[in-house]
């Protein structure tokens, strides 16, 4: 399963049909506690303790839209609002107010001006190689002018506790989707709304931009019942809608990634915890890429990460018939690869026996035809469920692993002398390099962390023209029963030689005192700048420290009320999944992650260098 933040709310319900109820406390009890009452804090599954901090329309959006709505369409709406207020504490709130109508823009861009020419920050990684690095002239912000960031105006996510889609800037808006179950286009200096658009289900994935013919540009985003979506950039109208996967716990995290006029969007699913019922057929899922026209988004070709479809192995103690291989999700953007013609991704762990030799894997793909090219695996025989961790393990694999995704996209870097190496952290602690040139032969391993299910480099690393940049989670949770984030457990940054692996920079983790709701873990993604690292830490705090002597140049505290240019209340907390966002002078970085026991969130925040 996708490290940390890869399911928005898990709620297992059992597949048998039961007599309509309106009582919230039986429904959990027969539907919902055997995962999240019994489940240890290894299980990744939020226990109630943790939705007790989610909003009601949080929750309400998982069951009705988001991803577990296939699981939970025998309910009734009454049943779904139950089992909300139930797990929340909150009664079901009165109708939407016209809070849409706030902060509006009074004027509209009539067209882009060359907007690939200008400032930008596209899709997740900001380039095809998804270094997460911006050069000076994209930054249009410098290591001497980060001790001056200010806060510029914030943005709120209506009746959300989480945000965790990372926003894209290009030709002078943002674009960004919400667990408010929109997605939004504002004006990137003054946050204003330009318009927005409502998907299908909720967006985590970063959005990336493309000029189409005729002049039109488009936006690409996938929501978390996988379906693809190309809008109008400028008027925010539906140019087409694909799905991808029709598999009910598929989803899309990664961001889809633009080249050459296809889109290559990347498959992830839930299947790992939704498939830990004993009465489930664990599991048919198999991660994939999948090749879309961007003009019309018909699909070109489709490649699956496990080439085997799965067919029945064994039964479990309750005679449920099992199946496998599957997993290996795609949880990150994909890399491109110009030079070879070729499509670089990380695969998740497998779900069930037999394990995948290409899950816990970098594979490369054909970009014209899909056909794999190589893999190159990290952790074998990594078959693992949430069950793993819960009272009931009927559906773990025997044997099973530990739990080591790759979570984050590959970076493809190309070192002074010349040579190229494609670069990734794990979640088992250990940053790897690959030559793409070589069948991806191992040119480098180097230990960060300790590693675990939500251990090691999670979402994303940097690399500039020397090194990769890479956090480490290594979250823990108290042994008191409570989930509750141990604040001494996890952190640090690392800067290793992109030549040899060699740790040329560190920071320690940052302790978290007296703070509540506190780990040092460092989940979310990394960015970087000439000479300056971002990164954002599950304590609630933004950091940036010099690449020179890693000495610490700002930072800022997240975990506070904000008054909000849209009018929606809103509060930091938790930064966990996307990484900060640098472009044309501004800084942005959505603050709020509730999953984990962290402090929940709804907040996108800009900065900007004040004078000296």
């Amino acid at each position: 399963m996708r490290p940390s933040a890869a399911a928005a709310v898990v709620l297992i319900w059992s597949f048998a049909p039961v007599a309509a109820q309106q009582d919230g406390a039986a429904l959990y009890a027969q539907h919902c506690a055997q995962c999240h009452d019994a489940a240890g804090p290894e299980a990744r599954v939020p226990a109630r303790r943790v939705m007790q901090a989610m909003s009601f329309a949080h929750v309400m959006q998982a069951l009705t839209s988001g991803s577990m709505a296939s699981f939970a369409q025998g309910r009734t709406d009454q049943e779904r609002s139950a089992i909300a207020a139930y797990v929340t504490g909150q009664a079901a709130p009165a109708s939407a107010s016209a809070m849409d109508a706030t902060g509006r823009c009074l004027q509209h861009p009539a067209s882009f001006s060359r907007p690939l020419d200008g400032p930008r920050w596209n899709g997740w990684g900001a380039d095809l190689g998804n270094s997460r690095f911006q050069p000076a002239d994209m930054a249009g912000l410098t290591a001497e002018q980060v001790p001056r960031l200010r806060l510029k105006w914030a943005f709120g996510f209506d009746k959300a506790s989480t945000a965790n889609a990372q926003p894209s800037v290009v030709g002078g808006i943002l674009f960004v989707g919400g667990t408010d179950h929109k997605v939004h286009a504002l004006d990137a200096r003054s946050g204003c709304t330009l318009w927005t658009f409502k998907p299908d289900a909720d967006v985590r994935s970063a959005i990336s931009f493309a000029s189409l013919d005729a002049g039109r540009s488009a936006v690409f985003f996938g929501d978390v019942r996988a379906s693809a979506y190309a809008l109008d950039a400028l008027t925010g109208q539906l140019i087409w809608k694909t799905k991808v996967e029709n598999h009910p716990a598929a989803r899309i995290i990664g961001a889809p990634v633009w080249f050459d006029g296809v889109v290559y969007v990347p498959v992830s699913s839930i299947e790992e915890a939704t498939g830990s019922a004993p009465s489930y057929q664990c599991c048919t899922f198999r991660g994939s890429v999948v090749a879309l026209e961007a003009a019309t988004g018909r699909q070109i070709w489709k490649a699956y990460a496990i080439p085997e479809e799965p067919h029945p192995t064994s039964r479990n103690v309750a005679g449920t018939q099992l199946f496998g291989p599957s997993g290996a999700s795609v949880w990150s953007a994909p890399t491109i690869d110009p030079q070879r013609r070729a499509l670089y991704v990380a695969t998740g762990n497998s779900y069930s026996n037999p394990p995948a030799d290409t899950s816990d894997a970098v594979l490369a793909f054909d970009l014209a035809t899909g056909r794999m090219l190589w893999k190159r695996q990290g952790t074998s025989k990594d078959a693992y469920v949430v069950a793993c961790y819960g009272a009931n393990q009927s559906n773990c694999p025997e044997d099973h692993g530990p739990d080591h995704d790759f979570g984050q996209s590959p970076i493809l870097k190309t070192l002074p002398d010349g040579r190229r190496v494609v670069v990734i952290g794990q979640k088992s602690g250990v940053v790897h390099a690959f030559d793409p040139d070589r069948d991806g032969k191992i040119l480098w391993q180097t230990r960060v962390g300790k590693g675990g299910p939500l251990g090691g480099s999670e979402w994303g690393s940097a690399a500039d023209q020397n090194r990769v940049y890479v956090a480490n989670s290594d979250v823990r949770f108290s042994h008191d029963g409570t989930m509750s984030l141990d604040p001494k457990a996890g952190g640090g940054l690392f800067g290793l030689d992109l030549a040899n692996g060699k740790v040329t920079m560190q920071v320690p983790p940052v302790p978290c005192g007296d703070r509540p709701l506190c780990s040092p873990a460092l989940s979310a993604a990394v960015t970087a700048i000439p000479g300056v690292v971002f990164l954002g830490g599950v304590s609630g705090y933004l950091r940036a420290y010099a690449t020179s002597d890693a000495h610490l140049l700002w930072e800022f505290d997240t975990v506070r009320d904000f008054a909000t240019v849209n009018g929606v209340k809103a509060h930091g907390g938790a930064i966990d999944g996307p990484g900060p966002v640098v472009a044309d002078g501004m800084l942005y970085v959505n603050a709020g992650y509730v999953q984990w026991s962290g402090e929940p969130g709804n907040v996108l925040l800009a900065f900007e260098a004040g004078e000296r």
